[in-house]
């Protein structure tokens, strides 16, 4: 049937007058924010359906094979037995910042008719319109934007394959641009392309590439359309082109943070952030580095827990920021990613060995959530032929379910992918991700720092090249639950762009704003405001958020609390948390210079074969005086944890 009036239905299943007209931002009876959901559909018939119609009495056809479900609080239509065509999807979803996610199904209503397949988080924007096609961005795309382009392409290229559906990037019209960002319509299952094909698409792309680029990218599609080439050596080149591109843009940093206990009176607070309240001004790692725990365990127990993760990924950061900078060579991003792996598994055995010694079981063994990111400064010569300090590299780490959102003037997108059972039940392909959803335990964590033995840890570790102004918001989720932030991002981000808020005062609003919404938890916000624009127009100001937000009661931030006296904490976990990690002088490091990838990669192999003690065992082979210095301030009874034994 033919829809007269553009509608859509409040999410809230006891609004009493659900209707609103499609556009509007809340329920105008309940306050509750809408949910404008866009789809991409596939199947036979989908393209028969005129705009304007109305399919299954819920999904507005608003454009050729895009949908607006009109009805976002139900369940869509989601088969008993999963479809052997839709598994990709599931066991890609790790890779949905790329890829879309499988919402529903449209039932055919003739029998010659497939059923109607429902695609989310596709690459349409918040009005209904499809991203620019990448072929038609790509000549208004800058050299650095280009590349980037290619790298993330290549990126998927593995994993599609292994699932038989690497065709969808060789498809022009089905790759889409969102920014930086390369995002797919759908995956289409046809054949084994080789990395041959691949550059044969890319050809007609690196004949209008821009000049700082355009002989190099020549030169690597020729060696791919060859057939010769490894899949291994053009990303390296192709690696090594983008470095190079991107270390000739400016790059300034900021960095703040801060953590909150709450409105409703919590017993403590389980979550730890860096920084903390500018309480590490003169620290070497500012402002390269942010990170978010959110503890689990309870009293004494979460807090040491999330603290005692924050130290050791400081410790082990600084290190690994240092050893890189020594570098005559690029360390490859898969290198540098195997690198932070392993020390999250070494910190990971460093809380199990705690759980350990106090014989705590089950729901009583202390652990964290954990959501890092580092901005690796390699030094690299750039296209232009100089020698650049800063090739633009932010590393993304996470375990847990804290996230992290890359934020611009002009989109929010989640970065980062919950470790929680519903998650779980996707990659597994054992349900569509709204199905798991309905599940009682859907948000209870699958991994957490400290849970169980190293071996076992799978953090999701992603590399990104900086080259365009946007803010990285680190959250646990007394933030992020309720999808607050993407409500919200537009209204907390935008007066940090035009200067009329500080970064300090943004954090403290996005506090603010999560005590007010969500309120039931702790809440840590870490925003890094990355920059490579020229200054400020608008000068910035110390003024207040003037946002209006509708509640009946408003909640002021608390100041700081201060830290738990030793007595609240378990003897064995507070001896841990004396550890001094304060920068080691640069004499104590003369020793070191001069280190060979080499030498990094005998480490990382030293952590990676499991424990805390070979990754110490690591650590002492590579910085041994600086390891002796750390053991040298640790208490007598926790030594034992510093050195191997013999």
């Amino acid at each position: 049937m033919i829809s007269t009036q553009r509608i859509i239905n409040c999410p809230n299943p006891i609004c009493t007058h659900p209707t609103n007209p499609v556009g509007n931002r809340v329920c105008a009876n309940c306050q509750t924010p809408l949910i404008h959901r866009y789809l991409w559909v596939i199947g036979s018939s989908a393209g028969t359906i005129l705009q304007g119609e109305k399919v299954a009495d819920r999904y507005e056809v608003i454009a050729p094979r895009i949908w607006l479900d009109t009805q976002p609080g139900k369940l869509p239509d989601i088969p008993g037995t999963i479809p052997k065509e839709i598994i990709p999807y599931l066991r890609l979803h790790q890779q949905r910042l790329h890829l879309p996610q499988v919402y529903g199904f449209v039932r055919s209503q003739t029998e010659a008719a497939d059923d109607i397949l429902l695609l989310e988080n596709v690459p349409i924007d918040e009005a209904g319109n499809l991203y620019s096609a990448l072929t038609k961005a790509w000549q208004q795309a800058t050299a650095v934007r280009q590349v980037y382009w290619l790298w993330q392409i290549l990126q998927l290229w593995q994993p599609l394959s292994e699932l038989g559906v690497a065709t969808s990037l060789l498809i022009p019209n089905n790759l889409r641009v969102q920014g930086w960002c390369v995002r797919l319509l759908q995956l289409q299952q046809s054949g084994q392309p080789s990395i041959k094909h691949l550059g044969e698409c890319w050809q007609p792309l690196v004949v209008t590439a821009k000049s700082q680029v355009a002989r190099d990218l020549q030169k690597i599609v020729q060696q791919m359309c060859s057939g010769e080439a490894e899949l291994k050596d053009i990303a390296a080149q192709l690696n090594g082109l983008l470095l190079a591109s991107a270390a000739e843009l400016p790059l300034s940093i900021k960095v703040a943070g801060a953590t909150d206990k709450g409105p409703e009176a919590l017993i403590q607070n389980e979550d730890t952030c860096y920084p903390h309240n500018n309480n590490a001004i003169a620290d070497s790692l500012l402002p390269r580095v942010a990170i978010v725990c959110d503890g689990i365990g309870g009293h004494e127990g979460g807090e040491v827990a999330s603290q005692l993760a924050v130290q050791s990924v400081k410790l082990q950061i600084r290190a690994l920021l240092q050893e890189v900078t020594e570098q005559a060579e690029i360390v490859p991003p898969d290198l540098l990613q195997q690198q932070l792996e392993a020390s999250l598994r070494v910190i990971n055995n460093i809380i199990c060995n705690c759980n350990d010694e106090q014989k705590r079981t089950g729901t009583q063994r202390m652990a964290t959530t954990i959501v890092m990111a580092a901005q690796i400064p390699q030094r690299i010569q750039t296209t232009a032929g100089w020698q650049s300090d800063n090739a633009h590299e932010l590393y993304l780490v996470n375990v847990g379910d804290s996230r992290a959102y890359w934020i611009t003037r002009n989109y929010c997108q989640l970065l980062t992918v919950d470790d929680d059972v519903a998650t779980r039940e996707v990659c597994h392909a054992r349900s569509l991700y709204r199905q798991a959803l309905q599940r009682p335990d859907a948000t209870a964590l699958t991994q957490a720092l400290g849970t169980k033995h190293g071996e076992l840890l799978r953090p999701l570790v992603q590399r990104f090249i900086l080259e365009e102004d946007g803010i990285l918001l680190l959250c646990s989720d007394g933030l992020s639950d309720n999808n607050l932030v993407e409500q919200a991002w537009r209204d907390y981000s935008a007066p940090v762009f035009t200067g009329e808020l500080t970064l300090e005062e943004a954090v403290h609003a996005w506090i603010k704003l999560a005590n007010q919404k969500n309120g039931h938890d702790n809440v840590s916000v870490v925003l890094a405001h990355y920059r490579l624009s020229p200054d400020y127009l608008v000068p910035v100001t110390q003024k207040k958020l003037q946002i209006e937000v509708v509640e009946e009661k408003q909640v002021e931030i608390v100041p700081e609390e201060p830290q738990l006296e030793e007595s609240e904490f378990a003897e064995s976990s507070q001896v841990l948390l004396e550890l001094d990690i304060s920068p080691i002088s640069e004499t104590s490091n003369t020793t070191q210079r001069q280190r060979k990838p080499l030498v990094l990669l005998l480490g990382l192999l030293a952590l990676l074969l499991g424990g805390a003690t070979v990754g110490l065992f690591a650590w002492q082979q590579l910085q041994p005086q600086t390891l002796q210095q750390m053991c040298r301030r640790l208490p007598q009874r926790v030594q034992q944890l510093c050195l191997p034994r013999k």
